[in-house]
């Protein structure tokens, strides 16, 4: 699970080929709840048959924790934890449900996220960023809440999978729990994942290799 993360600064969110046009300043230091930014394809963009270019791609603000476009009763699921999906059950959970089904995946673009090392016996919030400095590609969802009055509500949630294999994140949250990672994208993938149909979702849900991460303890925590 991922309760914290870094967005990059301005000049380094054109994190991949398509993107244009920068959206107004948000806050870099995430937490649940608040705007952030997550990348998708433009809305009614469609792929011209044989079409090898750079593919358009548009960076959006929105609330980091879903609100799902099926959602019935919205002060309930403004209070829900819907920053993070689990893969393994998002397509059957009302709360990512709609946006799995319509397969509208997006790439959330950080500079770093934290986890808790409980290895000394107390949480040591721990830093951890691409280990060549790039900015990382985390795989998401997003969705779009129309409200009867016509307000709408913008967000997107961070896909996990189980990390209690994993070399290096495997040693992080609290003991005897189960272990969770967020999904971050090899690059060569982030087309792919964007223009992915709702089947193939599950074939994104890897781990990244322990040896592109570089973990480091924020210190004075």
């Amino acid at each position: 699970m991922c309760s914290h993360y870094q967005i990059p600064a301005r000049e380094r969110l054109k994190f991949m080929p398509g993107i244009t046009a920068l959206p107004p300043e948000v806050l870099q230091d995430m937490w649940p709840r608040k705007s952030g930014v997550f990348a998708r394809r433009p809305l009614g963009w469609k792929p011209t048959p044989g079409d090898m270019g750079v593919r358009p791609v548009e960076l959006v603000v929105g609330r980091w924790g879903l609100v799902s476009a099926k959602t019935t009763d919205l002060s309930i699921a403004l209070k829900l934890s819907t920053f993070n999906a689990r893969s393994e059950t998002a397509r059957t959970k009302h709360t990512f449900a709609h946006a799995w089904r319509m397969g509208q995946h997006c790439i959330i673009p950080a500079e770093a996220f934290y986890e808790p090392d409980w290895r000394t016996g107390k949480a040591v919030a721990t830093r951890f960023t691409r280990a060549d400095g790039g900015v990382m590609g985390v795989a998401g969802l997003w969705d779009v809440f129309t409200g009867s009055d016509g307000q709408e509500i913008v967000s997107y949630t961070m896909l996990t999978i189980n990390a209690d294999d994993h070399p290096l994140l495997n040693q992080y949250h609290q003991p005897g729990k189960e272990k969770r990672m967020i999904v971050v994208l090899p690059e060569a993938s982030y087309d792919a994942w964007l223009d992915a149909p709702p089947e193939k979702s599950l074939d994104f849900m890897l781990a990244i290799s322990p040896e592109l991460l570089r973990a480091m303890p924020v210190l004075g925590t």
